[in-house]
């Protein structure tokens, strides 16, 4: 039996299970396959920004129109966990809303992160893994 897309990005995501994952920036256009990759991986439903604990992960969903990013994932940053992650969702070349490449490596250093990977999450989507910069280590 072969592997969904679905499965792929469960087993791509690094959420380890009971993980808390926070959502940001949700909105009719995200893609319910990519959420519920996120709710299999955590084995817990999203939270939503009026959750008030620490975060394992965050799913930001961002657009081209949407506010600025630095400010978005710098609000990101502040309900994770040490070692959490921030997963930036959004849209894929050629769909309407898409953020440059550029737009996201610009983006992460100013506010603190650095890109580690990024994949295909759905036929429309694309996400990029992002993790606070250690400071001081060696």
């Amino acid at each position: 039996m072969q592997n969904s897309p679905a499965t792929n990005l469960v087993s791509s995501l690094g959420i380890s299970p009971s993980s808390m994952v926070l959502e940001i920036g949700y909105d009719n256009d995200c893609s319910e396959e990519v959420r519920s990759a996120f709710i299999e991986a955590s084995g817990n439903e999203l939270v939503d920004e009026d959750f008030s604990d620490a975060v394992d992960a965050v799913i930001v969903w961002f657009r081209n129109d949407d506010d600025d990013l630095v400010e978005l994932l710098m609000d990101a940053i502040a309900p994770l966990t040490e070692n959490g992650v921030i997963w930036l969702m959004t849209p894929k070349p050629n769909q309407e809303g898409h953020v440059e490449p550029a737009d996201i490596a610009d983006a992460a250093p100013s506010a603190g992160l650095q890109v580690t990977k990024t994949l295909s999450a759905s036929k429309t989507w694309q996400g990029t893994r992002l993790v606070t910069r250690k400071v001081g280590k060696r």
